[in-house]
């Protein structure tokens, strides 16, 4: 066994597979992609013209791609700001459970294992301004009904509420895993000291596992910026296009109306976006997130 582990072709065995495949899926899409975003094509005829910039400099003079980007943000904001902190907060509170603990784990995860399609009908029906629980609940306070998914005041936080519950419990899971992983006698020795629970959680816990909260808030931006099933099952982009982010723009220009030249357009420019913030947010925030060992 260890004489054929030795021969490089074994290697080769393995590897080759799995490298065509990712030329297949991954690299020769993106270069069709960025070739075709330099034309006038419509996806289907066998003609193709040059246009060289023209898609993107339309795309940059278009109001409606300028809110689509608007709305990305948006979902990147609400991912750091809202959703990561809950994420860790509900962490502390099920790694501290004493009973039941894998019960509420597969609670939380449930929602992230579930078609969005099922999530965005399922929320469509909470959001119903008729009988939904949402107007339900408000209507116990006497709030008026509010029309949540075709009031463009409203459409957008409808979607980013429903969009992280679908995602929440995934990410908890990641960060429950590494505040278990803690050795129990970190914690005990800082409550002999008098530390309360939460000094321990701010002081011990949550620095301990601020790595794993630097990739969930590295994978929270990344999909934010990739958002679109959601947003197409639930409005479609509307009303108005106030709920369209930069993949339903695309999706609109290069499927429905056959400017598959101008999608693709759009689509180097959502890898490129995806790219800038990635990078950005490595250099300056995650580079200065120490691993720590105990």
């Amino acid at each position: 066994m260890n004489k054929a582990l030795r021969n490089p072709l074994i290697y080769l065995i393995f590897v080759i597979p799995a490298f065509v495949l990712f030329l297949a899926f991954f690299i020769y899409p993106v270069f069709t992609a960025v070739n075709n975003s330099f034309t006038s094509w419509n996806g289907i005829s066998k003609n193709i013209t040059y246009i060289g910039f023209d898609n993107f400099v339309t795309a940059f003079h278009d109001v409606a791609f300028w809110k689509s980007v608007k709305n990305n943000v948006y979902f990147i904001l609400f991912s750091c700001l809202v959703q990561v902190p809950l994420i860790v907060i509900f962490s502390l509170l099920i790694a501290n459970v004493k009973k039941f603990k894998g019960l509420y784990k597969t609670a939380v995860f449930m929602p992230s294992i579930m078609s969005t399609a099922v999530i965005g009908i399922l929320w469509g029906f909470i959001y119903n301004p008729d009988f939904g629980l949402a107007n339900k609940i408000l209507g116990v306070f006497g709030v008026s009904p509010i029309y949540w998914l075709s009031d463009k005041n409203w459409a957008m936080i409808s979607i980013l509420i429903t969009n992280a519950w679908q995602w929440t419990g995934f990410y908890i899971v990641m960060v429950l895993a590494a505040i278990l992983a803690i050795p129990k006698e970190l914690e005990e020795a800082a409550a002999i000291d008098g530390a309360t629970g939460f000094q321990r959680a701010t002081k011990i816990t949550i620095p301990l596992v601020m790595p794993i909260i630097s990739v969930v808030i590295m994978l929270s931006i990344a999909g934010a910026m990739k958002a679109a099933d959601i947003v197409l099952v639930m409005t479609k982009g509307g009303p108005a296009g106030s709920t369209d982010v930069m993949a339903t723009y695309m999706i609109r220009y290069a499927i429905t109306s056959f400017r598959h030249g101008f999608g693709n357009s759009i689509a180097v420019l959502i890898f490129i976006f995806t790219i800038i913030i990635t990078v950005l947010y490595q250099v300056l925030i995650s580079k200065r997130t120490e691993r720590i060992e105990y």
